[in-house]
């Protein structure tokens, strides 16, 4: 029994190096949406402009990495694997889930001072 304890102790630890590995490093993910130039058009946080709104609460990351291989014809470039790997788009993901919900307009106090 307790040898059946540590192999599901090590299956779980395993798993959960895996998904903080795969969820990916959102502070480089800040710096790749920069430099791969994709603030101009999601905007900076994400929040869309000539591109579609990507956050906050953006798609499942496989979702994410699809849509940039294999873009809609929206105008969007493709990209591969070659031009900006799995992992930095892993890392971009990540950055997109660090991005808060706008308040909402009864928590901003300037706009309930004009009612």
């Amino acid at each position: 029994m307790k040898k059946l304890f540590l192999i599901l102790g090590a299956l779980l630890l395993s798993g959960s190096l895996l998904l903080a590995q795969q969820a990916g490093n959102a502070e480089n993910g800040k710096k790749l949406w920069v430099k791969e130039n994709c603030y101009s058009c999601h905007g900076y946080d994400g929040h869309g402009g000539a591109g579609v709104k990507l956050a906050p609460k953006p798609m499942p990351m496989a979702g994410f990495i699809a849509f940039v291989r294999h873009p809609a014809k929206s105008g969007m470039p493709t990209f591969s694997a070659k031009v900006i790997p799995d992992s930095d788009l892993r890392d971009m993901w990540a950055y997109l889930n660090t991005i808060p919900a706008a308040p909402s307009a009864k928590d901003i106090p300037l706009l309930n001072s004009l009612q």
